[in-house]
């Protein structure tokens, strides 16, 4: 991006104090064991704020839609972990019936392991968004460089088979550290999380998971569902398609309008 990268109150903080640790260090050796009693509680609470998918310490984070979008009454369905070939056709066929549009956190190996489905996505209205490229459990205790390769790879696949550059990032399962936010910077891109989320990789009930998502659903929220690595019901069917069709009444009984990122962010 053309702007300098501006780390985050909780970065600059580190930065102060990793400085005043080899300063204090140089002029009394002998409180080593504050200095490195300092750095270790430090870390700690950086590694802490990488573990909250929600959490805005190390640097900015898209967790609702703008006071704008949400007085507009608009929420914002994103979905996750796909293409999938069996799944993700039978979600964009459920939306196109609602007449409604999502955005699609994208895997970038699965993209090309499906281009069509990619570009379908696409073609249908909806925003294809990057979720990494290989979608490592990993993800957060890699450094800058492989970080970098990592969504760089999944940003030029997404971009070449839909005609358009992703503009925001997910990470695996939310989880990061601090050298995400200056690389998402030099790559253009903008963190999201969510407001709620169903666990329904893990949850195969409709009920719960419709509950997770529609207890106090309001305008600004952002959703967060999966096509791929969805937990199957009873019936061996992906539960986001028995909730979803139940959740889009939800939405339309209160008013709601589903709507992408990128529509609900200037």
């Amino acid at each position: 991006m053309s702007t300098a990268w501006h780390p985050s109150t909780a970065l600059k903080l580190s930065f102060a104090l990793h400085g005043a640790a080899g300063l204090g260090l140089l002029a009394a050796p002998g409180l080593w064991p504050w200095a490195l009693g300092a750095l270790a509680a430090d870390h700690a609470l950086l590694t802490a704020a990488g573990l909250l998918p929600r959490s805005t310490l190390l640097g900015p984070n898209l967790v609702r839609l703008p006071a704008a979008a949400a007085a507009r009454g608009e929420i914002a369905l994103t979905i996750d972990d796909g293409p999938d070939p069996e799944v993700t056709p039978r979600v964009l066929d459920l939306l196109d019936a609602a007449g409604v549009r999502a955005t699609f956190f994208c895997i970038g190996r699965r993209a090309r392991r499906h281009p069509a489905l990619c570009r379908a996505i696409a073609a249908r209205g909806h925003r294809v968004e990057n979720h990494g490229d290989a979608h490592s459990s990993a993800f957060a205790t890699f450094g800058p460089r492989r970080m970098a390769a990592d969504i760089a790879a999944a940003q030029q696949t997404l971009a070449e088979l839909t005609g358009r550059a992703p503009r925001f990032f997910r990470a695996t399962a939310g989880l990061r550290n601090p050298f995400l936010d200056p690389v998402l910077h030099r790559q253009g891109l903008h963190l999201a999380a969510w407001t709620r989320r169903a666990y329904d990789t893990r949850c195969g009930d409709p009920a719960t998971v419709r509950a997770r998502l529609s207890r106090q659903l309001a305008g600004g929220d952002v959703l967060l569902l999966h096509d791929g690595h969805a937990a199957r019901t009873a019936d061996g069917e992906a539960v986001i398609l028995a909730v979803l069709p139940r959740l889009l009444e939800d939405c339309a009984a209160r008013g709601l309008t589903p709507v992408t990122l990128d529509d609900a962010l200037p």
